[in-house]
Formats: structure tokens, sequence, C-alpha cells
């Protein structure tokens, strides 16, 4: 099964965000009102995750979030990739992110 992708354009107001990046990823920047859960803890963490609702998967590059959405419809969730990840997100489209830590959000 072919996984469904899309680009950060194509995100709808309001959508489920998944950032699967590392804590200290995260930290330095993501998008205000996106759930965080790191690849690794994924399998651990399907009670966090929206059930009713499709969910947008990002990475920083789309890597990882291929990944979690390949194993996340494979055991019956409707996940779609985020095409580009925090990089189109931020880099190539301006989207705003924020921080954890006070400074300056970057995507790292």
């Amino acid at each position: 099964m072919d996984e469904e992708s899309v680009s950060v354009t194509e995100i709808p107001e309001g959508a489920a965000i998944i950032d699967v990046r590392e804590d200290d990823e995260w930290e330095a920047g993501h998008i205000d009102g996106a759930l965080h859960v790191p690849l690794g803890e994924l399998p651990t963490r399907l009670d966090d995750l929206p059930l009713d609702d499709d969910m947008y998967i990002i990475c920083r590059t789309g890597g990882r979030s291929h990944r979690a959405v390949a194993w996340l419809t494979n055991n019956g969730f409707d996940a779609i990739n985020v095409a580009g990840g925090m990089g189109s997100w931020n880099l190539d489209h301006g989207k705003p992110i924020v921080s954890e830590n006070g400074e300056e959000p970057w995507v790292k």
C-alpha cells in the first residue's frame, strides 16, 4: 500500500499534526498545536493519537515521517506524510513555528 503524502500547503486548517522528531529538535522549533511523539515512542503512545481524525505526520525532511506513516497505516490509522517536513513548513514556506526553550525558534 502506497502512503498518502501532501505538501505543507495542503494540510487543512486545524488538522491533527504529529511531529515524530526527537526531543531536541522539537524544543528548538515546532508547529504550534502539533503533538510531539518521537518516532521511537510511537508504538507505546498510540493512546495519545487522535483516533477519529486524519493525522498529518511530520519530521525534519520526510524520512522518519514516511516510516511512521507506513507503520501507522499498517496498524489501521489514517496517517498522511507531510512531504519535505519541517524544512518545507518553515524554511521553504515561511510558516510559523514556536520553541520550548524561550529562544528564537528554528528547524534543527
